[in-house]
């Protein structure tokens, strides 16, 4: 999948503290390390949200270290990277002979990411017909392979960005309300690097 801009890691490099890479010392930095720490050892849904730039990945990347699984894998996906024809099958994964071409099953990103955290780069950029999808995986915990009838538990973490207005785009019509209150559990909302100092 490296070709669709997704990352799967194992994260096994010594403790929290000594993974701690978001720098600086102005205020809005220290308050997001303080939020990073009191909400990681939670399961809460995360939504970062701020310029193109700003550290959106290595935030939950932070969240990641600091959660009650920082041995489980982390994955990330730059929704944005992915074709639209891909992007399902890249997430939920398919059974072999789900359509032509699938000659065997492939495990989607949010197995992948079972007991560590998903990271969904870009999430302004994921296409309507797939919100409801990813809102029901939110709801329910359960995603079902393409060509698939068993829904499976998934035990990830889940970890959004944007550097989009969702905001307006639920004004707009262009991204679901309920999926953004879904992601909206935990904000971060990380300023521009012109403000830190």
């Amino acid at each position: 999948a490296s070709n669709l801009r997704a990352v799967v890691e194992s994260n096994k490099s010594g403790s929290a503290e000594n993974k701690t890479t978001f720098i600086g010392e102005s205020p809005s930095v220290i308050k997001i390390r303080e939020v990073i720490k009191k909400i990681a050892p939670s399961n809460a849904t995360v939504l970062a949200t701020g310029e193109s730039g700003t550290g959106k990945e290595v935030i939950a990347r932070e969240i990641h270290a600091f959660s009650s699984a920082p041995d489980g894998p982390f994955v990330a996906i730059n929704i944005g990277g992915v074709p639209e024809n891909l992007l399902e099958s890249e997430l939920f994964g398919y059974e072999k002979g789900a359509f032509t071409g699938a000659v065997n099953r492939k495990t989607g990103l949010f197995e992948l990411a079972s007991g560590g955290t998903l990271f969904l780069d870009e999430i302004g950029d994921m296409p309507l017909s797939l919100q409801v999808k990813i809102l029901r995986v939110l709801q329910d915990r359960k995603i079902t392979r393409l060509g698939g009838t068993t829904p499976m538990p998934i035990n990830a973490r889940i970890v959004a960005a944007t550097n989009k207005n969702l905001e307006e785009m639920v004004q707009k019509g262009t991204f679901r309300e309920d999926l953004f209150y879904r992601l909206n559990v935990v904000r971060i909302i990380i300023p521009p690097l012109r403000e830190r100092s």
